[in-house]
């Protein structure tokens, strides 16, 4: 590999990966100068959570005054040319132009000399394929448990740090903690392996609603996570449906005998399996249910609040719980 070394280079120096054919095609569409979201959602191949995955590192850069990890760019021929980080240059590109406060005018970066192109194809590939992992949904909680309860960071400034929501991290520590707290002893004493993936499972478990359905059905979290050592919970998305499995005799001893997937199908709700309705936009369905809601009869809503409206009332509670999770900006002040 061609000699390297770390330098804080002036910002106006630096050119973009143009071999990038994402970026190419990018570049060559703008009828405008290029901005750091437009960049991020052309390497991203403009999947759906490049927008929120774009604010939190832009949020992160502006919180820290920089950048943690340096890019990396071949200086070839005079000129110092991005292999890996021309996002994070743009943004301070965008940042020193739209005078956000901070020092933008360098950025820290490990230049290498003279680069061949199978050196640079290697660490492309490094960077994009067999790069460093992203933490697993426990270790996130973790460290997000130690910032909140150890380090006793405000929560304005976690969110900040690591973009998301107060909400959706708050969800995560609960989880956390219920782990902590039930679920290493119970397994500890089975002589039953910490499974990770069962982290999940907890993070359901945070929802209110089925929190109210524990208790009303007077069961505790020490028997949620019995069922999650035993299996009768196997698969996490499922636990937003236990309220309607508990609510159902026939489910719940299904459920308490082998698991969530069975007693579902006990439950015995129509699913209309003759009307496709895979191929019609979410937006557009949202729309429909919504005006057939608007127009329900009182009778209609008064069943539904009753004991026979049980299992249509926990579909309609699960749908708002999904949708809560969804669009809820609720942060705390």
């Amino acid at each position: 590999m061609a000699k390297s070394s770390y330098q804080e280079l002036d910002i106006n120096i630096i050119k973009l990966d143009l071999d990038n054919p994402r970026i190419k095609m990018y570049l060559d569409d703008q009828y405008n100068k290029p901005t750091a979201e437009g960049i991020a959602l052309a390497l991203s191949g403009g999947i759906s959570d490049s927008s929120t995955s774009f604010d939190s590192l832009q949020e992160s850069i502006r919180v820290n005054g920089g950048i943690i990890n340096p890019i990396i760019v071949n200086h070839k021929d005079g000129e110092y040319i991005v292999i890996e980080g021309n996002t994070r240059v743009q943004i301070y590109l965008d940042f020193k132009k739209n005078k956000v406060a901070g020092n933008w005018d360098k950025i820290r970066a490990i230049v290498y000399e003279n680069l061949s192109d199978e050196e640079i194809h290697s660490i492309r590939l490094q960077a994009h394929m067999v790069g460093p992992r992203d933490w697993d949904a426990y270790s996130k909680a973790k460290y997000l448990n130690y910032l909140m309860n150890e380090a006793l960071l405000p929560m304005s400034q976690i969110v900040s740090f690591c973009g998301g929501k107060a909400q959706e991290i708050k969800k995560l520590v609960s989880a956390y903690q219920d782990i902590e707290q039930y679920y290493k002893p119970m397994a500890a004493e089975l002589d039953y392996d910490f499974e990770y993936k069962d982290f999940s499972k907890f993070v359901e478990l945070q929802n209110q609603r089925i929190i109210n359905s524990l208790t009303k059905h007077k069961y505790t979290k020490k028997d949620f996570t019995k069922w999650v050592i035993n299996k009768n919970i196997d698969v996490a998305l499922k636990v937003r449906d236990l309220p309607s499995v508990l609510d159902n005799k026939e489910a719940q001893a299904e459920f308490l005998s082998t698991n969530l997937t069975n007693a579902i199908k006990k439950l015995g709700i129509p699913s209309n399996s003759n009307i496709d309705l895979s191929s019609i936009d979410y937006i557009d369905l949202a729309k429909i249910l919504d005006n057939k809601l608007i127009k329900i009869e009182l009778f209609e809503a008064r069943k539904l609040m009753s004991e026979e409206g049980a299992e249509k009332r926990s579909v309609l509670n699960s749908l708002k719980s999904t949708i809560s999770l969804i669009i809820n900006d609720e942060e705390e002040e």
